[in-house]
């Protein structure tokens, strides 16, 4: 299994209720639903696929 890494979220407590609510109706957790919600924007606002790794730097000219 993939390492996760963890970090703090402040959120407004009535989103918590809105999202803890509807991660019950899909059968997750609160965690699983915050990251199945990032994972669908990312998706969209990338284009879709595995996210892409950084842009390499640009190779030096040789001597």
């Amino acid at each position: 299994m993939k390492e996760r890494k963890p970090f703090l979220l402040r959120i407004d407590p009535a989103l918590w209720a809105d999202l803890e609510a509807w991660a019950q109706d899909e059968l997750r957790s609160v965690n699983g639903q915050i990251e199945y919600l990032l994972r669908q924007a990312v998706l969209k606002r990338r284009g879709g696929g595995p996210p892409r790794p950084p842009p390499a730097a640009p190779a030096a000219d040789p001597p």
